[in-house]
């Protein structure tokens, strides 16, 4: 028997009561189509006859693309998993032609870069320690010894990784090496300053995010918060999209601006800066684990 209190009285109910809540388990149903009649009903009709309870469900029709895509979160039955989802699901999606995946509450395992800037790295560390984060950190991987103690003192992995000129596709191999080792499902490049090449970009599509700055208008180059200054900009932002092979251009999940005048010095501004960077990177680390993130061609659909 188990006892369950309350502020003003105590009842007793059998075991199997008192354990329904345990055997729930939550599933993410995430599809993209051609819009058409009957997709919401064919996937309500789908969960229903399995006994499932829908929890949230978000959808967005691209008038303009004619598409439609969907994010269902649900619950039931811990007795199913994805792989039966997904393969009692492919003749409801052959009908009309989805990209679908369904994910249970496994938490993706995440590989962090870094360089020498460490404010998106810390910020990481301390959502992914108060449980904010939407995925676990495994381990940390950098071309510079700089925040070896900062990884050392949340108790993970540092993997140091020097690139050269001469060893820059052997440091992308053995990173691909660890990506597998650690069965890692996002690569974040919290302000990772090598450039990637084409063919680690293809290898990593769709599971490795970047962030930069994105100031109204762009700096590009050395020093973007001296030349910013130097421009006198009203707004400071930054960027987080998918890595392509096309340097920072790829699918964008969230972007953070802030407002700054012209008392805001170059040391100031990299300061607002670094806080936009940490807000829209963590922002888009989260979404994209709780498979709230959905490719669209050069873009994406984000159900917050």
């Amino acid at each position: 028997m188990t006892l369950i209190t309350t502020d003003s009285s105590t009842t007793t109910l059998p075991q199997s009561e008192a354990r329904v809540e345990d055997q729930t388990q939550k599933f993410v149903l995430t599809l993209s189509c051609v819009e058409r009649a009957g997709i919401v009903q064919a996937v309500t009709t789908f969960l229903f006859e399995r006994g499932f309870n829908i929890d949230e469900h978000q959808q967005f029709d691209d008038g303009l693309r004619q598409t439609l895509h969907l994010r269902t979160a649900f619950s039931g039955s811990s007795a199913c998993t994805p792989e039966r989802l997904q393969e009692e699901f492919r003749s409801i999606a052959g009908r009309f032609d989805m990209k679908f995946s369904f994910h249970d509450q496994t938490k993706q395992r995440i590989l962090v870069m870094v360089s020498k800037f460490g404010h998106c790295l810390n910020d990481l560390l301390f959502r992914w320690r108060g449980g904010s984060l939407g995925g676990d950190i495994a381990l940390i991987v950098s071309n510079h010894e700089t925040h070896r103690a900062m990884a050392e003192a949340a108790g993970l992995p540092f993997i140091y990784l020097p690139v050269t000129p001469e060893t820059k596709s052997d440091a992308e191999q053995r990173l691909l090496e660890l990506v597998d080792e650690h069965n890692i499902d996002l690569v974040v490049l919290a302000r990772y300053m090598q450039v990637l090449s084409d063919d680690l970009c293809r290898a990593l599509e769709g599971r490795a995010i970047n962030i930069h700055h994105s100031f109204l208008p762009g700096f590009k180059g050395a020093r973007p918060y001296h030349q910013a200054y130097d421009r006198g900009v009203k707004l400071v932002g930054a960027t987080a999209h998918y890595v392509t092979a096309e340097l920072d251009e790829g699918p964008i999940i969230e972007q953070e601006v802030i407002r700054v005048d012209h008392s805001y010095g170059p040391t100031a501004l990299s300061t607002v800066g670094q806080d936009a960077e940490a807000l829209a990177l963590s922002r888009a680390v989260r979404w994209h684990c709780e498979h709230r993130v959905l490719l669209d061609r050069t873009s994406t659909v984000v159900f917050r």
